[in-house]
């Protein structure tokens, strides 16, 4: 039988029930696990709304249930390094473990739910790069996201607790400031391609998330080097100030600036579906037509 108590948060006035999946568990972190996700079909359309707690137990997975979310590749444009984060030991699912910039939902609201040219998922992308690591909204601006492809896995964390996703893959590149929430990462960490495949190789793999390791695996890296090869002259995203000196920069270098949407032309109309487990990858599947949904 499951022991039940209530709590109340300092960041909510609402009453949370705690059953025996959340009891220890940090209090802000159970907090966000009444956020509301997108439950979709495996076709990416929108089904209902879920819990976030509801969408990432393990019982529930097991029987299909699948929502929306999306990871941000955040680079330097003038470096071309991207940014790592440590997800924080209060997290609830895979504490601990390096993956990439931002990884999280779009919710169930209005303006998140909007599915053209992918609004929702940037906005929500906006609003999560703000909320865990302190980057304000302007110097990640909505237009700078570029969506290249959609994923399908599912993910056990443990026998609790897991992921099984559409997860939307954005790369933009900005310059920015960190001010990092210590209840969402516990550390983060610059890498160029070589730096991040020296440390894949230094560190435990299960130090790494497992949707980071497939994209790493099956994507990044190819799209990492167009990246860098199509360097423009194009100015970067951020403050005037940093704007500035990345251009300056660059010019001493002789070098131009890394710009994710100079990828558009990569943006993949498919998803990979994958079972990361010890099942073996499936091929990538075509998706069918999607519904709009506009919130």
């Amino acid at each position: 039988m499951s022991a039940t108590a209530t709590t109340t948060t300092a960041a909510s006035a609402s009453t949370i029930t705690l059953d025996s999946s959340l009891a220890g568990h940090d209090e802000e972190q159970i907090r966000l696990m009444e956020e509301r996700c997108i439950v979709t079909d495996t076709d990416d359309n929108y089904l209902r709304d879920g819990s976030k707690k509801e969408c990432h137990l393990m019982a529930n997975i097991n029987k299909g249930l699948l929502h929306r979310a999306f990871s941000v590749f955040l680079f330097d444009p003038v470096s071309g390094k991207l940014l790592l984060q440590r997800r924080a030991p209060e997290k609830i699912t895979f504490p601990n473990m390096w993956t990439n910039t931002c990884c999280s939902h779009p919710l169930a609201i209005k303006g998140e739910l909007e599915e053209t040219a992918q609004i929702g998922v940037r906005r929500a992308a906006q609003r999560k790069l703000d909320h865990e690591l302190g980057i304000p909204a302007a110097q990640v601006p909505l237009d700078d996201f570029q969506y290249l492809t959609r994923i399908h896995y599912l993910a056990p964390g443990d026998e609790t607790w897991g992921e099984h996703e559409i997860d939307y893959i954005l790369f933009i590149t900005a310059q920015v400031t960190l001010k990092p929430s210590m209840n969402e990462v516990c550390d983060v960490k610059w890498v160029s391609p070589e730096e991040l495949k020296a440390l894949m190789t230094e560190l435990d793999p299960e130090a790494f998330t497992p949707w980071f390791k497939l994209i790493v695996e099956k994507f990044l890296f190819p799209w990492w080097a167009e990246l860098l090869q199509r360097r423009t002259s194009k100015p970067v995203s951020g403050t005037a100030a940093s704007a500035a000196a990345a251009a300056a920069t660059s010019a001493q270098q002789g070098e131009g600036v890394c710009d994710a949407k100079s990828l558009a032309d990569l943006q993949q109309h498919v998803r990979m579906v994958a079972r990361l487990t010890q099942s073996p990858v499936r091929p990538i599947q075509a998706l069918g037509q999607r519904r709009s949904r506009v919130g």
